[in-house]
């Protein structure tokens, strides 16, 4: 996967550029994983530009690293709780974290301390894209927003949006298609191994869940918002 969330390259491009990314820029990725859209965002900033990386998963975040000094970007890792991590950045990407910070609202509040005077955030979160039914409602208990009540918290959270756009379908499929990848292709080569089984389950009812209860009903919103300079 290259990257962990439900998006094309030509729309992390459109992204990343409403982050109005410039030299010298500093960067910090809450929940970054391996950091693929960090280092992306170092890369297109320029010269001078720095990245921080956190996130609680050692393994990714060592992945993060590799390719970091693969590409030769200032960009730095760290193995810690996303709510915990109390320094600032000019230009944040907190892309499906919320959870971290206990929920939307709690995230919206909190990223405004992370975001220094002026900055900019680009914040992922799941919202509704169709009302759903108890079966999505159970899978995903943590959403709490359509777009429009999504919009709406950013803003009352102080925010200004300067972007708002949706994950499309392609994206959505091309991204639970590669999630299972990896496991259905070590089923198709080890279907007599002793774990083939667990394996097999997992896929069925994850390809069930998708393609049965939430495709098109769950969305992932980016907004590129701002914080105002006071």
């Amino acid at each position: 996967m290259r990257w962990n969330t439900p998006l094309s390259v030509d729309h992390a491009a459109l992204l990343l550029d409403r982050l109005d990314l410039s030299p010298g820029t500093r960067i910090a990725d809450i929940g970054c994983g391996w950091g693929e859209l960090l280092l992306d965002a170092v890369a297109q900033a320029g010269e001078g530009a720095t990245g921080t990386g956190v996130d609680s998963d050692g393994p990714l975040l060592e992945r993060g690293r590799r390719e970091a000094a693969r590409r030769g970007l200032d960009v730095t890792f760290t193995e810690a709780d996303a709510a915990a991590w109390r320094e600032t950045a000019q230009r944040v990407l907190c892309i499906g974290a919320s959870h971290a910070f206990g929920d939307t609202n709690g995230a919206l509040r909190a990223l405004a301390d992370v975001v220094e005077p002026g900055g900019r955030l680009l914040f992922g979160d799941g919202c509704w894209a169709q009302q759903p039914d108890a079966g999505a409602q159970e899978i995903f208990p943590e959403i709490l927003y359509d777009l429009p009540g999504l919009v709406a918290a950013c803003r009352a959270a102080g925010w200004g949006v300067i972007h708002c756009s949706t994950a499309n379908l392609r994206e959505w499929d091309d991204f639970e298609s590669t999630h299972r990848a990896g496991r259905q292709e070590w089923l198709l080569a080890n279907g007599t191994h002793p774990q083939a089984a667990g394996i097999r389950d997992w896929l069925e009812m994850r390809e069930r869940e998708y393609f049965g209860v939430y495709r098109g009903v769950l969305g992932l919103a980016y907004l590129v918002l701002a914080r105002p300079l006071s």
